[in-house]
């Protein structure tokens, strides 16, 4: 089996890998590379964005789970004249379409969309789905999903070619969330491909960071104030409105988060507790923005949560600069904020450019860790498994100096390079 890195290597966005030397009796597609398996195909969000390298055709394609960094180029697949199947589970589908469907609207005939509206189209007819642990076949390979715990339908991916079994991570969690169980699953398997994003942090207790954060939130409203919560629509915008929920606070919800709940509810097999998720949709406030709501309910007393998660665009437009001059005012931050993004500026200056202006915020700013990935210790608790297993290292800005420690504490791992290829 050979494993080659299209994309994620020593990097954060654009993950691409490509397994081949499997069976190419079954699986096959005419014109392809038959024994090819292609693992994510995702883009990296910069000016220009970054897609994954090399010009291929896969047998076919497997999709760990509905992230723009491992899914959001997953329909230029779709251009040629065969199609790859693609498998992924049921949620994963469904978030990964809607992205695609976003990034049309947005970006649409331009460098920061590379597919188009048939190809989108296209995809619904390759798409295959497949639950946890049901094994299928995939280009000549059996393939295995395994609960991730990073959001609902991420999973670990486990490819067999018969003599070789390699387990490619995906983005997983191992704590708590409220939205999705944590990863528990670790099957047998002669190399892992790990990720590697908060390497070198190690997260505070998640009863902790949801205790700062509302008792933050709770102060605020009783002193008058409103706050903004710039959320992520996959994932964080759920887990913050479950918070909210669990400890009676009041709040709207606005932006693409709306769509991506009411699709989650359709998947309650893959939530943590799918009747908490609908007692929190039916206790928020879900916003349209028709006839000047947005501007009205910023000026309310009450909790805003809002697309987009690093203020780069979506309904947080109107709310942050609506709340930005008065100090009671608060901005809570929910996620990591990539550099050169609006909410990494405003988190370190102060102010952002919002929607075209530079703004200064006399509103207070806080972040808070809700992150959905494993920190430090829960890396090292997953691959604590795999002590005897080659670990190859991706996914992170410091893949090289995490493999050197994953050595010196005496696993066999290594950080490959952006096109290199891997034989196991």
């Amino acid at each position: 089996m050979e494993v080659q890195f299209l994309g994620g290597a020593d990097e954060i966005g654009r993950s691409a890998v490509l397994v081949s030397g499997g069976d190419r009796s079954s699986g096959s597609r005419a014109g392809s590379d038959d024994a090819s398996l292609l693992l994510d195909y995702g883009m990296a969000s910069e000016s220009p964005p970054q897609y994954p390298i090399g010009d291929i055709d896969p047998g076919a394609v497997v999709v760990s789970h509905g992230h723009l960094d491992h899914a959001g180029a997953v329909p230029a697949l779709m251009s040629s004249g065969d199609l790859p199947p693609v498998h992924w589970t049921p949620p994963t589908r469904e978030l990964a379409t809607t992205l695609a469907e976003d990034t049309l609207k947005l970006h649409g005939s331009t460098p920061r969309c590379p597919f188009t509206d048939t190809d989108v189209r296209r995809l619904t007819q390759a798409s295959v789905t497949h639950g946890y642990e049901e094994p299928f076949e995939a280009a000549g390979y059996e393939v295995t999903f395994y609960n991730a715990g990073h959001i609902p339908g991420s999973a670990h991916v486990l490819i067999d070619d018969g003599e070789t079994r390699l387990l490619y991570s995906g983005d997983f969690h191992t704590g708590d969330q409220r939205l999705v169980a944590p990863s528990t699953a670790r099957p047998e398997a002669d190399a892992v491909v790990c990720e590697s994003t908060y390497s070198d942090v190690t997260h505070d207790a998640r009863d902790s960071v949801e205790k700062r954060f509302v008792d933050s939130v709770k102060q605020t409203v009783w002193q008058g104030g409103t706050v903004v919560v710039p959320a992520f629509a996959i994932g964080r915008t759920q887990e913050i409105m479950l918070v909210c929920a669990a400890h009676d606070i009041d709040c709207y919800v606005d932006g693409m988060g709306q769509r991506v709940t009411d699709q989650l509810k359709r998947h309650p097999a893959f939530l943590r507790d799918a009747d908490a998720l609908a007692g929190a949709t039916s206790s928020a406030r879900f916003v349209d923005g028709r006839d000047g709501q947005r501007r009205r309910i910023a000026d309310q007393n009450t909790v805003i949560i809002t697309t987009s998660g690093m203020l780069s665009g979506g309904p947080a437009m109107t709310y942050v600069p609506a709340i930005r001059q008065h100090p009671t005012n608060k901005i809570a931050m929910t996620g990591y904020q990539v550099e050169g993004t609006p909410g990494r500026d405003l988190l370190e200056t102060g102010s952002a450019e919002l929607d075209g202006r530079v703004m200064p915020v006399s509103a207070q700013v806080e972040q808070h860790d809700f992150s959905a990935h494993a920190d430090r210790n829960g890396l090292l608790s997953f691959l604590d498994s795999y002590r005897d297993t080659p670990v190859l290292v991706n996914h992170g800005d410091r893949c090289g100096g995490f493999a050197a420690e994953l050595r010196e504490d005496g696993f066999s791992a290594s950080a490959p390079a952006l096109g290199e290829t891997v034989e196991l």
